[in-house]
């Protein structure tokens, strides 16, 4: 450390420490009741009878549900339909229409008269009120937005204060399942006059090398005479660059730091710095900030495309709606990670957040695990999908809206670029052009640091208009039949796809014959696991494979989706129970499907992967054709059906499905035993796996994804729970009903088997098994000590599990 920066620090630790800001999220002692009166923004109104929550809650999740509710009679038209029809689990039957009231008393202790208040809401679905002490401080309209109100004059020193905040939720206002409620963290911020904006930080790294790196820290404050002082510490906490100024244009700062011989983040290697901002009135500290970043540099360029320090690489991403399954919208960082766990096995790189503002949860874990993020704002613009979408809110919120997206978010070195929109109708004519540019204009004022995009659909229009010409980056969704010509009509000389596949199947269900089909139903309301199924307006996984390979301009995809969502059935929109997606590559319960395989496969370059579908227990299917499928990341395979070869196959360039899945289309099905050899580059048997067709349930075999999680009251462990034969093996095909009783330092939280039909509520501590799986969410409890997990069914030895929750 030179003599300079000694001499900071030696000021620093001489000055006397005042009461800086102080962040208190406001978790428990929350009331809330559906349909409440308006007097509930008063002080004094009676909630004694209302229910006793937690936030992050999400109140519609509890069910039941029904297929009246918010029941949508149209024509999807990005899906290409031309008649309308009932449309029963469109927003996932759950009952999230309605006005409902929050209500929570706090006290501020820290607080003194003279500082500032805010409020911060991370989001509420949706147009939330907010009121403090009986008055009315502001209200929003977007759902997914983070916003925050000044809340200073309305706070009582010394007092309980009463925070109320009215939510209204139409129908007809979404096209998944929105969730409900304050799902999102609230945060009170008690800070003095002279501090540091919310939001107001903003650090990039604008001049990497091997040696050296310049990060530029832009700061916006308020005070007078106030001076700022940054320190950045690398990952051990060490401080490794400090600057301290006094000059200051308008209201903001601009520091530049060097860091020498910096450590880059990247998906491989997520390095985070910090960034210490202390703000001083002479020798009085008056606010500090802490921010986390990465230095790492992004490059989009033409013919050579996506390039992350240097190195040019392809988004291996996934698009992902926010909620979290059997937990609906109510954010819980447990269940974010161990999705982001599942996805990192997979070997995907990247997340897009469809089609809404992510969460803080989710940005600090992409962070931290290593995924480039594109962020994405509106599903739609000025022009309607559904009657009471977002549409309303455009022209007065939109610009708002963007603004505080990028302000909340920017620091993030996981945010590699920014979505304005999602297949919005105003692709269609001039007035969408002016928008998109409108959209785009601010996104850059806000930051200039990263390409915008568009997830366009209607491909042939944006050619046309000039709306995809005067994008950052044209993102495709599907079309894959016109990558070429777009490639050729847009002048930046790449393409993203930004919305990919959608192949539909439920997990451990094949249907026969085996063939590729567009928009295949079934009396059962399932989609065939052999991942051959696709929708009108989608294609299958290996269509878009073949142009990451082939085309060096096409820079990466995002699959819809990583896991299924609650709401839009499709193929099974109009059918009645259906009530989740198809689209994943994991289902509603996090388990991962076949095709999870087939992307591992391709994405995983780390470890092997080896995996053989269907599942071999065919009853009645004697002698019928029964193709075998392996994904692989080897080349070739030998398949042995009871000990006698199947024959060897090869990947080959003949079809896109040989070029990356080994099929045997003629076997014949039989009980007993598939293996399967796969054969190194050099001609030798390099790994096997085998399946057997399984006796009658016997048993039931716990696995949690954790056996210790933190006494915190908010951590998850999920069980796998399955039904084995005597002899151990998996049993595919049970649907057996089995409850579940927790005790100890934790209690049941939620299960889900992943069967898009079912109707149990995921709350209630009974559900059945689906294709021989489901799994049971644990939590903790705020105190530490053993949790036992008890799951029975009539007739099954019971599974019993021993958890640890610790302090």
């Amino acid at each position: 450390m030179n003599k300079w920066i000694v001499g900071v620090a030696l000021l620093i630790s001489q000055i006397s420490l005042a009461q800086v800001r102080v962040v208190t999220e406001l978790t428990d002692n929350w009331k809330f009741k559906k349909g409440a009166q308006a007097l509930a923004s008063q002080v004094n109104f009676n909630d004694k009878g209302w229910q006793k929550v937690q936030v992050p809650h999400d109140w519609a999740i509890y069910g039941p549900f029904d297929k009246e509710i918010d029941k949508q009679v149209v024509a999807i038209e990005q899906n290409n339909e031309k008649v309308a029809s009932e449309k029963t689990g469109r927003t996932g039957s759950l009952p999230y229409i309605g006005e409902a009231w929050y209500r929570n008393e706090f006290t501020l202790p820290h607080y003194k008269k003279g500082q500032k208040v805010l409020i911060v809401f991370e989001g509420a679905m949706s147009e939330p009120k907010v009121f403090v002490n009986g008055q009315k401080v502001g209200d929003w309209a977007y759902g997914y937005s983070y916003f925050y109100f000044d809340i200073t004059n309305q706070i009582q020193e010394g007092k309980k204060n009463t925070l109320a905040v009215q939510l209204s939720n139409q129908g007809q206002s979404s096209r998944w399942y929105p969730g409900a409620g304050l799902y999102r963290k609230v945060q009170v911020v008690v800070k003095n006059p002279e501090s540091i904006d919310q939001w107001g930080t903003f650090v990039t790294t604008p001049y990497i090398s091997s040696a050296l790196a310049k990060v530029n820290v832009k700061t916006k404050a308020s005070g007078e005479n106030v001076r700022l002082v940054t320190q950045v510490r690398d990952a051990k906490g060490t401080t490794v660059a400090i600057d301290s100024t006094g000059k200051r244009f308008g209201k903001e700062f601009e520091q530049n730091l060097a860091v020498a011989n910096p450590q880059l983040w990247s998906p491989e290697t997520p390095y985070l710095y910090t960034a210490v901002t202390k703000l001083y009135v002479g020798n009085q500290l008056k606010d500090e900030v802490t921010t986390r970043f990465g230095i790492r540099e992004i490059s989009y360029k033409s013919s050579v495309g996506f390039s992350l320090n240097g190195k040019v690489r392809k988004f291996k991403g996934v698009c992902l709606h926010h909620d979290l399954g059997p937990l609906g919208a109510a954010v819980n960082k447990a269940a974010l990670r161990r999705q982001m766990q599942i996805l990192k096995d997979m070997g995907a790189d990247a997340i897009r957040s469809s089609h809404n503002m992510p969460s803080m949860e989710q940005l600090e874990l992409a962070d931290e695990m290593g995924f480039m993020f594109l962020a994405e704002s509106f599903d739609e613009w000025a022009k309607p999908k559904v009657k009471n979408g977002y549409n309303r809110f455009f022209s007065e919120y939109a610009e708002k809206d963007v603004v505080n997206l990028v302000q909340a978010t920017r620091n993030h070195p996981s945010i590699v670029m920014w979505s304005s929109g999602n297949e919005v109708p105003d692709q269609w004519g001039a007035e969408g052009v002016k928008r998109a540019k409108w959209l785009q204009d601010i996104f850059h004022r806000e930051d200039p640091t990263r390409p915008v995009t568009v997830g366009m659909d209607q491909v042939k229009a944006t050619m046309a208009s000039g709306f995809g010409a005067l994008l950052d980056i044209p993102g495709l969704n599907y079309r894959t039949h016109l990558y070429e010509e777009a490639y050729k009509a847009f002048p930046q000389g790449l393409i993203l796809g930004s919305e990919t596949a959608s192949t539909v199947s439920s997990r451990g269900i094949y249907k026969f014959p085996v063939e590729k089909g567009i928009e295949k139903q079934y009396p059962d309301f399932q989609s065939s696991s052999y991942d051959l199924e696709y929708c009108s307006w989608s294609n299958l996984p290996e269509d878009d494979f073949v142009l990451q390979d082939d085309k060096p301009w096409v820079i990466g995809e995002f699959v819809w989706t990583g896991f299924d969502y609650l709401g839009e059935p499709t193929p099974y929109d109009d059918k009645w129970p259906s009530r989740s997606s198809y689209f994943g590559i994991n289902d509603l319960a996090g388990l991962p499907k076949d095709r999870f395989y087939l992307y591992r496969s391709r994405w995983n370059t780390n470890q092997e992967t080896l995996h053989i579908l269907p599942h071999w227990n065919w009853a009645g299917r004697e002698g019928q054709t029964t193709p075998v499928f392996v994904y692989t990341n080897y080349d070739s395979a030998e398949l042995f059906i009871n000990g006698k070869s199947q024959g060897i196959q090869k990947k080959h360039n003949a079809t896109p499905q040989t070029r990356y899945r080994l099929m045997w289309m003629d076997v014949k099905y039989e009980p007993g035993t598939v293996k399967v050899v796969a054969y190194g580059k050099d001609g030798k048997p390099a790994a096997t796996q085998e399946i057997k067709t399984a006796g009658k349930p016997y048993k039931l075999v716990l696995q949690p994804d954790r056996t210790q999680i933190s006494a915190d009251g908010k951590d998850l462990s999920f069980v796998t729970v399955s039904v084995v034969d005597k002899d151990g093996n998996p049993c595919p095909t049970a649907t057996d009903q089995l409850t579940f009783s927790v005790k100890g330092a934790g209690s049941y939280r939620a299960a889900c088997n992943g069967d898009a039909t079912s109707l149990e509520l995921f709350h209630l501590p009974t559900m059945k098994l689906f294709s021989g799986k489901l799994v049971v969410l644990v939590q903790s409890g705020e105190k530490a000590g053993d949790i036992e997990l008890e799951v029975k069914g009539k007739g099954l030895q019971t599974g019993e599990l021993k958890l640890k929750a610790v302090k």
